[in-house]
C-alpha cells in the first residue's frame, strides 16, 4: 500500500516543492516569481539550468502559480497574430484541465477565469471559466520564438501584454504584493533530489497535508480507501512514530524501492518504435499513476499528446548507451522531417535530463538552424561531441563527452 501511495502522490509532492522553490522570491527574477504572478522568460535557459528536468529552448516560457482555493484568477491573453503558442493549465496532480492556444481557441484576444473545486461565483462578461480540480494550479505558457533578436522583441511584447490578477481585482488597476522568501527553502538541490530525500514519515505527511486543498480524483477512490488503512488520509497527519516497530521498518526503504520502479517504468512508458519510445500517455492520466510519477520524474509539465508528442531515445540502433565518444547521423528522407502543425527539434540532454554545456550554447536542432539538405533533398544531422567541420555545422547537435538522451519535440503533430 505505501508504495502504490508513494507512486500515487509523486506527482503532487513534487509539484508542490516546484512551487515553493519557484515562487520563493519577493519579485519575479528569472526563471521565479512569486505566487500569482509571471515568469516571463526572455531568452532560452541555458546548461545551468536545473529547476525543471527536460527543458526546452523552442518556446519561452510564461509561468506562474496561483492558489485559486480562495478566489478564481483571471487571466488575459492577447492577440496572438497567428503566431504558435499555447497555455496549458495543470492542476496540482500534473493533469492538463484546460489547453488555450492556436490549436484549440486560435490567436485572437482571449480572457480566463481559473476557479477553485466547486466555485459557484458570477463572473464578468466576456470571461470564461475554466474550473481546476485542485487549489493548485500552475500556468506553463509556452510561445514560440526562433531565438532572433527580432523574434525575441516580437514575443517578449506579447508576454508583457499578458496578464494575471485575482478576480476581486480583475478590471481595476492592481499592483500585486510582494512575495514571501522563506530561508528555509532549499534554492539549490534540484526539485527532484529534493523530493527523493524526503523520508517515509516526511513525504506522507506532506502528501496528506496537500490532498486537504487538491482532493483526489472520484475514480482515485479505491486506492484513498487503501492509503487510509496506513493512516494517510486528505489533511490528518500521518503518524509513522504510531506504527508498529515492524511496520516502521518496513515503510523505512520506499521512497527508494518506490522510485527505482518509477524509472524502472521507462521501458513500458510508450511504445517502442526503432528504439524510440514514443507514448501518447501524458497530460491527462486518469488511474494510470505510474505513467503519471514517469512523466512528472522525466518531464514535469509535459503537454496532451494533442499539443505534443516527445520520443525519447537513450540507446542507438545496436542497444548501447549513446555516449559522446562516439559519432551519430540521425538521417531523413526527402521530405521526410517530423510532420507537425506547429514546429519539430530535436533536444540534447545529459543522462540526468538536463542541458550539457557547449560552445555554440546550442541545446536543440531544428528547421530554424537552417538545416542543409544533402544533394538529394534528404536531412542528415550529426550527433556528437567534436564539431563536423564547418560545412556541416548548421546541421550538428553537439553532444556531451559522456552518456547523453535524445528527445524529439513535435508541437501540434
Amino acid at each position: 500500500i505505501a508504495t502504490e501511495a508513494y507512486i500515487y502522490g509523486y506527482p503532487l509532492v513534487t509539484m508542490e516543492m516546484t512551487r515553493r522553490v519557484m515562487t520563493n522570491v519577493a519579485a519575479p527574477q528569472g526563471t521565479h516569481a512569486p505566487m500569482g504572478q509571471l515568469v516571463r522568460m526572455r531568452d532560452y535557459p541555458t546548461a545551468a539550468f536545473r529547476d525543471v528536468t527536460a527543458p526546452n529552448a523552442d518556446t519561452l516560457y510564461t509561468t506562474g502559480w496561483v492558489d485559486v482555493g480562495q478566489e478564481p484568477w483571471v487571466l488575459s491573453l492577447p492577440n496572438a497574430d497567428g503566431r504558435y503558442y499555447l497555455f496549458p493549465m495543470l492542476d496540482g496532480w500534473t493533469n492538463v484541465f484546460e489547453v488555450p492556444g492556436k490549436r484549440t481557441t486560435g490567436t485572437d484576444a482571449q480572457t480566463y477565469a481559473i476557479t477553485g473545486p466547486g466555485w459557484q461565483g458570477k463572473l464578468p462578461a466576456g470571461v470564461k471559466k475554466y474550473e481546476s480540480p485542485t487549489s493548485i494550479v500552475w500556468l506553463l505558457g509556452r510561445i514560440y520564438c526562433t531565438g532572433t533578436k527580432a523574434d525575441y522583441a516580437a514575443v517578449h511584447q506579447m508576454e508583457d501584454e499578458i496578464s494575471l490578477v485575482p478576480l476581486s481585482s480583475y478590471g481595476k488597476p492592481y499592483t500585486p504584493p510582494a512575495g514571501k522568501v522563506y530561508p528555509n527553502i532549499d534554492m539549490k538541490t534540484p526539485v527532484r533530489d529534493q523530493v527523493n530525500a524526503l523520508d517515509t514519515a516526511a513525504y506522507f505527511n506532506l502528501l496528506a497535508e496537500l490532498m486537504k486543498h487538491n482532493p483526489p480524483a472520484a475514480a482515485d477512490a479505491p486506492l484513498v480507501q487503501q492509503m487510509a488503512r496506513l493512516g494517510i488520509a486528505p489533511g490528518r497527519p500521518f503518524e509513522f512514530d504510531k506504527l508498529g516497530a515492524e511496520i516502521q521498518q518496513a515503510l523505512k526503504n520506499v521512497p527508494a524501492n518506490s522510485f527505482k520502479k518509477i524509472m524502472d517504468h521507462y521501458a513500458d512508458a510508450g511504445e517502442d518504435i526503432n528504439g524510440w519510445i514514443f507514448t501518447v500517455k501524458t497530460g491527462l492520466y486518469g488511474t494510470d499513476y505510474l505513467q503519471r510519477a514517469l512523466i512528472t520524474a522525466i518531464g514535469l509539465g509535459a503537454n496532451r499528446p494533442q499539443d505534443a508528442v516527445y520520443p525519447t531515445t537513450t540507446t542507438g540502433v545496436g542497444g548501447e548507451a549513446y555516449d559522446g565518444a562516439n559519432k551519430y547521423v540521425m538521417h531523413f528522407p526527402k521530405g521526410q522531417l517530423p510532420p507537425v502543425d506547429g514546429f519539430w527539434s530535436l533536444t540534447m540532454y545529459d543522462d540526468q535530463y538536463f542541458f550539457s554545456g557547449n560552445k555554440l550554447n546550442r541545446y536543440t536542432l531544428s528547421p530554424r538552424n537552417d538545416l542543409k539538405k544533402n544533394s538529394d533533398g534528404s536531412v542528415d544531422l550529426f550527433i556528437q561531441h567534436e564539431s563536423p567541420g564547418p560545412q556541416k555545422e548548421s546541421n550538428w547537435l553537439p553532444s556531451p563527452a559522456g552518456k547523453f538522451i535524445l528527445m524529439l519535440r513535435l508541437y501540434w503533430p
